[in-house]
């Protein structure tokens, strides 16, 4: 590794305020070749409003009209980044569906970039940090090449900027379905009767209903359909 690498991610690793650690990670980008570097970080926490923040060096009057358009909601990157960590580049092809989007990052300077989203299962957080510039598109080989830096400065970002967001309520935990419980729930999902599930387990029709009047208390649901949905929810089935 180049010594001004290791030096910058040295400083980055020991930075505890979110403003130091975000101009180290802008001055980093920059002497990859980046113009541009931005990070934000969402909490859609149940109970709470959604929570975003963010930092950029983009163009005010991008941020302005990102934000009044609400571009976020119908952004292509941002909806991938979403659902996968896996990074991606700013392609026309990407944003085949909002072709205008496309145009205003153009005419903001904003031709090249790529992103990569952090997701957080237990805290329920997803950041995102995204690198874009000018000139000369962005090559796969460029991408994966940096890869590794851009992991290691997201993750250390998303950690710092956690600390001030709520974080994701635990669901309450539900008592374990036994085997039998969990038998009876899976035949049911695929339209079997109690009769006919009795018939496939060699169990009385009066046993099968015990069972899924047992799972339905342990869920917390009113009916065998509704368990069957939150038996599959949970991973049971």
């Amino acid at each position: 590794m180049e010594i001004w690498k290791e030096s910058q991610l040295t400083q980055l690793s020991y930075a505890k305020e979110m403003d130091t650690a975000y101009q180290i990670s802008l001055n980093f980008a920059k002497n990859l070749g980046f113009k541009f570097c931005a990070f934000s970080i969402t909490s859609n926490t149940p109970g709470t409003h959604d929570t975003t923040q963010n930092r950029n060096n983009f163009p005010q009057a991008w941020n302005t009209e990102y934000e009044q358009n609400q571009f976020r909601a119908i952004d292509p990157v941002v909806a991938h980044c979403n659902q996968s960590m896996l990074p991606i580049l700013w392609t026309e092809d990407v944003f085949s569906r909002t072709p205008w989007l496309w145009q205003a990052l153009q005419q903001q300077g904003l031709q090249h970039g790529w992103s990569q989203s952090f997701h957080d299962e237990e805290s329920g957080l997803c950041s995102m940090l995204s690198l874009a510039r000018s000139h000369c598109p962005i090559t796969a080989y460029e991408l994966y090449e940096n890869l590794g830096f851009t992991v290691f400065i997201g993750r250390h970002l998303h950690t710092l900027a956690a600390k001030g967001l709520p974080k994701k309520i635990p669901r309450p935990s539900t008592p374990p379905l036994s085997v039998r419980e969990v038998e009876v729930l899976r035949l049911s999902a695929d339209g079997k009767t109690a009769y006919e599930i009795s018939r496939i387990l060699n169990l009385s029709e009066r046993t099968v209903n015990f069972h899924v009047h047992r799972a339905i208390e342990k869920l917390g649901v009113c009916n065998k359909i509704a368990a069957v949905c939150a038996a599959t929810r949970a991973g049971a089935i």
